[in-house]
């Protein structure tokens, strides 16, 4: 297979943690952080494991999904008090909110934030039957405004057939090099690409060029999805987003538990975690204090 993708160099690794999401709680977790002070301090702690990008989701003090940019603004103030974490807005959200409260955290000023490259259909949950909608001219418009507040798009691939939409993209200059993808598997609830990891090398066979790519195994998978993801030349994303176990039976007791975890095969692999100030070099952004 003929690569033309971004790979890592062989000793380094970027780790992604996603700590909140929009679905998982304390009742189904009773570990995972869902407000601001919570997200923070476990934000330092997978800073101190070696991640280097943190992915957010806000709640409301009620514990909805929240687009508010008032509470992202707290939860980055609040990280950045304690370190220097590449902060990755999701624009995901839930299924309570618009396309507009969707897109309301960029107005926080992330670094980066998540783009969603197509519409899908919910298919479990509460929210069953209804669209995580991303067309064409939405993608766009998410573009255009990510673009207006400066903010590296990290674009989220669900299944192969999302590629051709990220090309498009491309096509039309609206995405700066060096291009950021999350290749995602086993998303059940989105109906996303199954986790299956004969998947992950069909998928890197459309990557465009000048991409690097972050590999995101949901649940069981994560661990030995994110794993192959490294040995490819790719990067990580780990979390209580999208894997509130640590092992069968057993929940994470926090997402620095799961951070330490893929810490210690990258090293086993050769691989030493990216520092938030090294993987703002590889992704294009600026330096920070």
């Amino acid at each position: 297979m003929a690569i033309s993708y971004l790979s890592m160099p062989e000793d380094k690794v970027i780790i992604t943690v996603a700590q909140t999401g929009a679905l998982v709680n304390k009742k189904l977790n009773p570990n995972v952080p869902e407000q601001p002070a919570e997200i923070a301090q476990s934000a330092f702690d997978c800073f101190n494991e070696g991640a280097a990008i943190v992915h957010i989701h806000a709640r409301n003090p009620d514990g909805s999904t929240t687009g508010s940019a008032e509470i992202f603004a707290d939860i980055h103030a609040r990280i950045q008090k304690k370190c220097n974490l590449i902060l990755q807005d999701s624009t995901g959200g839930g299924s309570n909110l618009t396309i507009e409260q969707r897109t309301e955290c960029l107005e926080a000023r992330p670094e980066m934030a998540s783009l969603n490259m197509g519409t899908l259909i919910r298919t479990i949950g509460d929210a069953a039957g209804t669209p995580f909608s991303n067309t064409r001219a939405e993608i766009e418009r998410f573009v255009t405004r990510m673009n207006r507040f400066n903010v590296k798009p990290e674009m989220e691939i669900y299944n192969v057939t999302m590629l051709q939409e990220a090309n498009l993209l491309l096509q039309k200059k609206l995405i700066q090099k060096p291009f950021s993808l999350t290749l995602i598997l086993g998303m059940a609830y989105q109906g996303a690409q199954e986790a299956d990891p004969m998947f992950l090398p069909t998928y890197l066979q459309y990557i465009p060029e000048e991409a690097y790519f972050s590999v995101l195994g949901v649940g069981k998978a994560q661990t030995n999805l994110g794993s192959m993801g490294m040995i490819l030349g790719g990067n990580v994303r780990v979390g209580m987003e999208d894997n509130i176990y640590y092992k069968r039976g057993e929940l994470a007791k926090s997402n620095a538990q799961l951070v330490a975890r893929m810490v210690r095969i990258a090293r086993e692999l050769g691989k030493e975690p990216c520092s938030p100030y090294e993987a703002r070099q590889f992704l294009g952004l600026r330096p920070v204090d």
